[in-house]
């Protein structure tokens, strides 16, 4: 994938020909393939506006096929693809179709009808990153029962509210979870141990970007951790009360180091740090 930020006022079809340099016959097919988004939103209208500090999003699949799924590896035995965000990783009782496990199926079975897809690990919802998914019950399984040895770094960027005075630190956490799926820390050693290292990259007086890497995979980990420090998530209206940063959460998974099982090769998977993350501390 392509980002690109708008510095002045444009029509999308005509930044697409003037500023890209696609003809007039490519800009439409990667309009109607749903090749397009705005603000990650897929954008199908020639004529939409574009504002200041829009950024385009210049994907390379068929959205037709695979919706807004960036495939970042695939093999025989799994798939590696790049999680929007605002996307469900599997369904729920209330949303089965748009999930990226669907997604994912969907464009397997267009290879290969009596394909299947697994789901190894997930992400939240509004996290955006790195998500594997097997493609077999057997692969499934070799990697799930060993995940914590095969993991070997799972990577995250994360912007924050406010300049952390701590350059650097890790964070330990007992966490638990209450009858509203709301994750909290507690000083009950009953509690499943959750361990944070974060690394800030960049700051200014209103944001930091951090390097995370989580030593557990404790459910709402990172945002509970960085709501314990006073530094919550941007955009996180769970952790963070934050109801200003409607358009951006700030959590994505940009890298994972993993031993293949079977061939005992480690693996890296990485992706770009989101453009709307950059922006707020440049």
């Amino acid at each position: 994938m392509q980002d690109y930020v708008i510095n002045k006022e444009y029509i999308l079809m005509d930044y697409l020909i003037n500023n890209l340099k696609y003809t007039h016959k490519e800009a439409k097919k990667k309009l109607t393939n749903g090749n397009i988004l705005v603000n990650q939103k897929k954008i199908t209208q020639y004529n939409f506006g574009l504002k200041i500090n829009d950024i385009i999003t210049i994907t390379n699949f068929n959205s037709k096929l695979n919706d807004n799924i960036d495939i970042i590896y695939e093999d025989k035995n799994i798939i590696v693809v790049n999680k929007p965000t605002n996307l469900l990783t599997v369904g729920t009782l209330k949303e089965k179709e748009k999930t990226l496990y669907h997604i994912v199926s969907t464009y397997l079975k267009t290879l290969n009808k009596n394909a299947k897809v697994f789901v190894i690990h997930r992400l939240d919802k509004e996290t955006s990153g790195i998500v594997m998914f097997a493609k077999s019950e057997k692969i499934k399984k070799l990697y799930q029962d060993n995940w914590d040895s095969l993991a070997k770094y799972r990577g995250y960027v994360a912007l924050v509210h406010g300049e952390i005075g701590k350059e650097e630190d890790t964070i330990i956490q007992f966490l638990k979870e209450n009858n509203n799926f709301y994750v909290y820390a507690t000083n009950d050693k009953t509690g499943k141990q959750a361990i944070t290292y974060y690394k800030v990259l960049k700051s200014n007086k209103n944001f930091s970007l951090l390097e995370i890497e989580i030593k557990t995979g404790r459910k709402n980990q990172i945002r509970v951790a960085m709501k314990s420090i006073n530094h919550p998530i941007v955009g996180d209206n769970k952790y963070g009360n934050d109801t200003k940063y409607t358009n951006i959460f700030g959590l994505h998974a940009d890298k994972l180091i993993i031993k293949n099982p079977i061939t005992n090769k480690v693996m890296t998977f990485k992706t770009d740090i989101p453009l709307t993350f950059e922006n707020l501390v440049n």
